[in-house]
């Protein structure tokens, strides 16, 4: 049996990216642990990986009123899914054709696109445009049409539809197939790397969306989770200091201002960590074949 031989480029390669893991996993520990910890422990010896005493208050603190936290839930669920699909849907559209090089002013539509990626109308006009012509405030519609297309995304999925070969379009145009037909039979099967790619970075993108709600939405049922966890924390962050001011300090550590934090960090990321490894496979693959290149 031969063995393989281990480079010393391998191996130093292999350490820096276990470091790289660890830099990333060992955070989320940390919060993980001070989420189920103890606010006076927190606030007497700090943060640790491993809680000294488990607690579950900073949990039933932020979870007190679940009516509300789940209604920003199903917000934030709703636009999140709707606004992926459509995303990614739309995105396909305009990429197919701008990649076939017989299409006519496919380069005009592309350097269109430049343009908008590198310049936009700034605050106020998509304020007024939104509020005044779209009436989109108020309504769920504000966190999904104002960022449904992305240039980025779009030459990400187009470049990826270059490269494949122009031979099996051929092929099924002379079978009798419609353009229609061979985007929905051939192209998007063959196209699951990058639209996972891109699925998943407009899940998380659309996932984290806070400033919309801060602008557009009055009515408080339809904020989004991460808009509703940051009035929390202030909220949390301004009773503290009442108390700070007003109290003892034995009575004002009992209030869990900084594993409420860490208990909010982890119900917002918790989806994201759930979603991630149905695409994982697909998404290094998206990244690399389908590259942004002129």
């Amino acid at each position: 049996m031969i063995k393989k031989r281990i480079s010393i480029g391998q191996i130093v390669l292999g350490i820096i990216m276990v470091l790289l893991a660890c830099a990333v996993i060992i955070p989320f520990l940390l919060i993980l642990g001070v989420s189920f910890s103890n606010e006076q422990d927190i606030m007497l010896n700090g943060y640790k990986l491993i809680p000294e005493h488990f607690d579950l208050t900073a949990y039933k603190y932020v979870l007190q009123n679940p009516r509300d936290i789940l209604q920003a839930y199903k917000i934030t669920i709703i636009f999140t899914i709707m606004g992926t699909f459509l995303t990614v849907f739309f995105t396909a559209l305009i990429a197919y054709p701008i990649s076939r090089r017989d299409m006519v002013g496919r380069n005009i539509i592309s350097y269109m696109l430049l343009i908008s990626m590198l310049f936009s109308g700034g605050l106020a006009p998509t304020y007024i445009l939104n509020t005044r012509f779209l009436h989109l405030n108020n309504t769920i519609w504000i966190y999904i049409i104002p960022s449904l297309l992305s240039p980025w995304y779009i030459f990400m999925m187009r470049t990826f539809f270059s490269q494949l070969p122009d031979s099996i379009v051929e092929a099924a145009t002379i079978d009798g197939a419609s353009q229609i037909r061979i985007f929905y039979k051939i192209i998007i099967p063959l196209s699951k790397p990058v639209i996972a790619t891109i699925a998943v970075m407009t899940f998380v993108g659309k996932w984290n969306l806070w400033y919309e709600s801060l602008l557009y939405i009055d009515d408080y049922t339809k904020v989004s989770l991460q808009y509703f966890l940051q009035r929390m924390m202030k909220n949390i962050a301004l009773i503290k200091e009442m108390n700070d001011m007003g109290m003892s300090m034995s009575t004002a550590i009992t209030i869990p201002s900084e594993t409420a934090r860490m208990a909010m960090a982890i119900l917002v990321a918790g989806p994201i960590l759930f979603v991630f490894p149905f695409f994982q496979k697909y998404f290094v693959k998206g990244l690399t074949v389908g590259g942004v290149k002129g």
